[in-house]
């Protein structure tokens, strides 16, 4: 933006000075905020307990190793409960996210007034809470055990499979539809020829993605009593146990290792 110098000379700047004084007072806005969280959060924190923390994690440390081999004998059961309510909540959840996606989808709707608020409903309401929460409430209802943790991870699920779902559904190439729709085909027909056989990539990629992110998460429903290898890792953490909780933490690592590998195998073949 050009500007005068004292010789009357067109001097070009980045911005003026309105804008540079806005932006510097943008700035000055952002630094007060930080420091004043910075203020709350250090009146609310402990300092000696955050200072001494190395000599902690180093006690630590020395308790859980070596890691208590023979302990993964007991561990073959959890962590198959765990890849288990993983699967069965990914598939229980995809059963239902796909109708889900297809209400929400603008192009596949039956009504944008009254059934795609619905579906959108469903989806924040299901991706809003965390499956811990989930976990917890489901407990309370049906019970602790493996059930409330298919469920809590099928509840959660729903809303992340049905977003990316109907997101896929609404960028589909409509010359094809429109093709199958110009041969006198009904609305099934359309959706099963011209719909579905354009997001199928998609739907696998999400379903593998799910479960990979699904199997991380069932690591950690046993802390609150849903079932898996989470609830070995709670038991053991209750008594301090620290070599059985290190050998618990290295059988995840390699379950997740192992979901990675498939997943990633998976995903490169759909693509």
């Amino acid at each position: 933006m050009p500007v005068l110098d004292v010789n009357g000379a067109p001097v070009w700047r980045r911005r003026t000075t309105g804008q540079a004084l806005l932006r510097w007072f943008g700035w000055l806005l952002g630094v007060a905020v930080f420091l004043f969280c910075w203020q709350r959060i250090s009146d609310a924190t402990t300092w000696f307990f955050v200072w001494d923390a190395p000599r902690i994690a180093d006690d630590i440390w020395s308790r859980a190793t070596p890691p208590r081999w023979d302990y993964i004998t007991q561990l073959g059961r959890p962590i198959w409960d765990t890849f288990n309510i993983a699967t069965l909540g990914t598939l229980i959840s995809l059963c239902l996210a796909v109708p889900v996606a297809f209400l929400a989808a603008r192009n596949t709707t039956p009504s944008r007034l009254f059934i795609r608020p619905i579906a959108l409903l469903i989806i924040v309401a299901t991706r809003s809470i965390n499956s811990l929460i989930w976990a917890l409430l489901l407990i309370a209802i049906i019970g602790p055990g493996v059930f409330a943790g298919v469920v809590a991870i099928a509840i959660r699920s729903i809303g992340f499979c049905a977003k990316l779902l109907y997101e896929a559904i609404e960028e589909i190439n409509e010359s094809q539809v429109e093709a199958i729709t110009a041969t006198g085909a009904s609305r099934w027909q359309v959706m099963a020829y011209g719909i579905v056989p354009q997001v199928l990539p998609a739907f696998a990629g999400i379903a593998v993605f799910r479960w990979d992110i699904n199997i991380r998460e069932s690591t950690v429903l046993g802390l609150v009593g849903a079932g898996g290898i989470g609830l070995q890792l709670s038991a053991s953490l209750n008594v301090l146990a620290w070599p059985q909780v290190s050998m618990i933490l290295l059988v995840i690592l390699c379950a997740v290792v192992i979901s990675e590998w498939v997943s990633a195998k998976v995903r490169g073949a759909i693509i």
